[in-house]
Formats: C-alpha cells, sequence, structure tokens
C-alpha cells in the first residue's frame, strides 16, 4: 500500500507543492510548526532515513540546502532547522522549520487547522525566492 506521501506525490491527493525535481519533491505540511515548514520527500518510496541510497541522500540535503535558503529569505527566522523524525509517516521525509528557538520543534504545538490563505502566501513566498534564486524546480 502506497504512502501518503506517494499518493501525494502522484497527485492523488492534495498538497502545496514548492518544489519538484526527478528525485525528489517538497510541499507544505499540512501541521505546520511555523508558517513555511516545509517537508522534503523523495520520489522513492524508502520508510527510514539509514536506508537511503547514499547519492539520493546527498541530493536530498542539496534539495533541503537550497530549500532552506529560500525559507531564510523569506520568513527571516534566526535559522531554519531541519529534523528528520520519520515516526508518523513511513516514508523518508525531512522538515524544514523556520525557527526562532528550540520551543518552535515542539510537535505537540503544531498548527491543527491553518489558516489555508496563510498556507498559500507561505508556499507563495518560497516558489518567490526560488524563482529569485533562478530555480527552476520551483513548483506550484
Amino acid at each position: 500500500m502506497p504512502s501518503i506521501f506517494t499518493r501525494i506525490i502522484r497527485g492523488e491527493l492534495p498538497a502545496r507543492f514548492v518544489w519538484k525535481d526527478d528525485r525528489a519533491v517538497a510541499f507544505l505540511t499540512v501541521n505546520p510548526l511555523r508558517p513555511g515548514h516545509t517537508l522534503v520527500v523523495p520520489r522513492e518510496e524508502v520508510d527510514h532515513w539509514l536506508d537511503l541510497d547514499p547519492a539520493l541522500a546527498s541530493h536530498l540535503m542539496l534539495v533541503s540546502q537550497t530549500l532552506g535558503r529560500a525559507i531564510q529569505a523569506g520568513f527571516a527566522p534566526v535559522k531554519v532547522g531541519l529534523i528528520v523524525a520519520g515516526l508518523e509517516v513511513p516514508h523518508v521525509h525531512l522538515h524544514l522549520v523556520p525557527v526562532h528557538g528550540l520551543g518552535d520543534f515542539d510537535f505537540s504545538k503544531a498548527e491543527r487547522n491553518p489558516d489555508p490563505a496563510g498556507m498559500d502566501r507561505a508556499a507563495a513566498t518560497i516558489r518567490s525566492e526560488l524563482r529569485r534564486m533562478g530555480r527552476s524546480e520551483a513548483s506550484d
């Protein structure tokens, strides 16, 4: 049975995509810790990050760095945090979170019903920064 992320990648479920390439996608999480909280997901369905092919792991990190720069420019946090938790969905995903302090990493405080207009604005901000950086992978 495909993971929810595989179904999103296939277009079976909606998502606010900000990046698409032949090996990875990125979209906003439906339960953000902060505005701009983005998930970087390989197209290949791999459950545990330890099982990633090293080349794919490297690609995911490069995508995360590029998106992290866009998030940094668009939201001006103290830092963009990176978390590989992997407990809630059996498909590798990297959380990119604009943070101002350690409390911003508390998943129990994730937004359960985020404002759709705010989510659209956050996605548009990231895409805009990616395009400003000359990245053709920015995805609507």
